[in-house]
């Protein structure tokens, strides 16, 4: 049988070693690498439908995969108008005028990305956005979507006339006459005004993630650990696969919330291993805190505000039983955990499951039944701890003896935290807690292993800017002095982080995240060497090719 793909004249660079191969050409047959070597032996596989490349000296390496991203739910997000790139109020004022002035009469504004530093230290509030919205039913998420701003009309529309409890950390918050503000934290506070939005059709939505997606593997992503299964996504995946439009290899984490039951756990346990050939549901997602920038996070001791002092988790206790429940069934959990208390309290529930189970988080085993893994097949569960914000010494040390994978997302630091620590996450947490932010230097040299992702919508996707701000800790623009340069991950390790490290921590190190025989054929193409682009100048290394199981998912112009 002939070779699917074929690529000439390259630079092999395997991530597992920082090295140049010895070799300057690649085959791929039925999704896998069949053969390193010469040119001459490697078009000898080549038949009639063989896609054949002469890279001219481009750098082959294991396709760059997305360690946590939301692919549908980011797509649907990332609608309405884009406020990211507003620095102050005035700028925010602007972009929702001039989206307010296209709208039909009565209908719904979204709006994405809007940073809380723009409100410097005024409230997070309707208000101070002024009489832009007067009248016109609106709902803004904030960066970090786990906050929204509703608009007075949003709010009467949506029944919203003060505060109200939920099963989980969420809350309306109000003015001390219990007057909403507009200020809605956590799903639950934001799904009570979302119920009343409109909303784009399902086919408005699997247009919308196929773009995303297209232009993902534009940038040289071949896979994500997409952490969440919202809405309709996981038929939006397979849609998209049955029209040959997927373009990414997707390993999906679904939700798990406090307020979930027993039967709600063996559903998502049921549900493991179940999707396509290039997407499998593999894992749970679940929430330990909120954020930092809203006051929800956990902390050992609350903020210079007097919040983030509380779980998600109403009773935490819940969490350690779930946590046992889904490791002896072998399945790996993935928890967003921000603060100093919350990731202390997911570590001691993962040691307390492991314990009970005699099941560990170790280096070996190749996950779950199927292709796409896991860490349930081997006696075998990968846990990791997703964002890890502010953590102590102590808490830095306990990930590698527990096996918990440290999943990081650094552009988080780079884009909205700042080295004179002058901005709102800065600035609730005091110097000290600042000072120790996003540590993964020191968590790799504690032995963890370090998975980067961008947490898109979030922040942006392209691995090169992921990887740039994980070895300068600067913005993209490159506009701001770095934020813990001593966190600074080396060229090598932010390429393991976004090859060899997501492999490690999905179970399937025996079979993705190098270049070698038997591997997936899973390929991102750069026009030079990554680990010897400077810093400053990685985020804008031309891609060109991607290729996901062989398949040719990109390709530039000029190959």
């Amino acid at each position: 049988m002939s070779a699917d793909l074929v690529l000439l004249s390259a630079r092999l660079l395997d991530p597992g070693t920082g090295r140049i191969l010895p070799h300057t050409a690649l085959a791929a047959e039925r999704g896998r690498i069949a053969f390193l070597g010469d040119d001459r032996d490697a078009r000898a596989l080549a038949g009639p439908g063989t896609t054949v490349v002469d890279l001219r000296g481009a750098v082959v390496t294991a396709g760059f995969t997305d360690g946590h991203l939301h692919p549908v739910s980011g797509a649907e997000r990332t609608m309405g108008v884009d406020l990211s790139g507003c620095r102050d109020l005035a700028a925010v004022r602007t972009a929702l005028a001039a989206a307010v002035g296209d709208l039909r009469p009565g209908a719904w504004l979204r709006g994405w990305g809007l940073d809380p530093n723009a409100f410097g230290s005024a409230p997070v509030a309707t208000a101070a956005l002024g009489p832009v919205l007067d009248g016109v039913p609106a709902l803004i998420d904030l960066f970090d979507a786990h906050s929204a701003l509703a608009s007075e009309r949003a709010l009467e529309l949506a029944g919203v006339d003060g505060p109200r409890a939920f099963e989980q950390g969420s809350e309306i918050v109000c003015d001390a006459d219990g007057r909403p503000t507009g200020l809605l934290l956590e799903d639950a506070a934001c799904e009570v005004v979302e119920a009343a939005a409109s909303r784009p059709t399902e086919a408005q939505i699997r247009a919308r993630a196929a773009e995303v997606l297209a232009a993902m593997a534009a940038s040289g992503l071949t896979g994500g650990h997409a952490m969440d299964a919202n809405g309709d996504s996981l038929a939006v995946y397979a849609a998209l696969e049955a029209e040959d439009a997927l373009p990414l290899r997707l390993r999906i984490a679904p939700w798990c919330r406090p307020e979930a039951s027993d039967a709600d756990i063996a559903e998502l346990i049921r549900l493991q291993g179940t999707g396509g050939t290039l997407w499998r549901v593999a894992g749970v997602k679940l929430f330990m805190d909120g954020t930092i920038d809203n006051g929800t996070a956990w902390l050992e001791t609350p903020d210079c505000h007097g919040q983030s002092d509380h779980a998600y988790w109403p009773d935490p206790r819940r969490y350690t039983q779930v946590i046992a429940e889904l490791h002896r069934a072998g399945v790996p959990t993935a928890t967003h955990a921000i603060g100093d208390a919350a990731v202390r309290h997911v570590l001691d529930a993962v040691e307390q499951a492991q314990a009970e189970s005699g099941r560990t988080g170790g280096t070996g085993g190749t996950g779950l039944t199927g292709s796409m893994g896991g860490g349930g097949g081997t006696g075998v569960v990968r846990h990791r701890v997703e964002h890890i914000e502010t953590v102590p010494d102590d808490t830095v040390r306990r990930f590698a003896p527990l096996g918990v994978a440290a999943s990081m997302q650094p552009t988080h630091c780079c884009e909205f935290t700042r080295a004179d620590h002058t901005d709102n996450w800065s600035r609730r947490l005091g110097e000290e807690r600042a000072g120790r932010a996003f540590r993964c230097r020191d968590l790799w040299e504690a032995g963890a292993r370090v998975v980067l992702g961008s947490d898109w919508p979030i922040a942006p996707y392209p691995p090169l800017q992921v990887m740039a701000g994980a070895r300068h800790r600067r913005p993209a623009d490159l506009s701001l002095p770095p934020h813990g340069p001593e966190q600074a991950l080396t060229p090598l390790q932010a390429l393991r982080g976004m090859t060899v490290n997501a492999a490690w921590a999905a179970g399937e190190e025996d079979r993705a995240g190098r270049l070698a025989v038997g591997h997936r054929a899973d390929l991102t193409v750069l026009a030079d060497d990554p680990l010897r682009v400077p810093d400053s100048e990685l985020a804008a290394l031309p891609v060109l090719l991607t290729a996901v199981a062989g398949r040719v998912t990109h390709r530039a112009a000029e190959v």
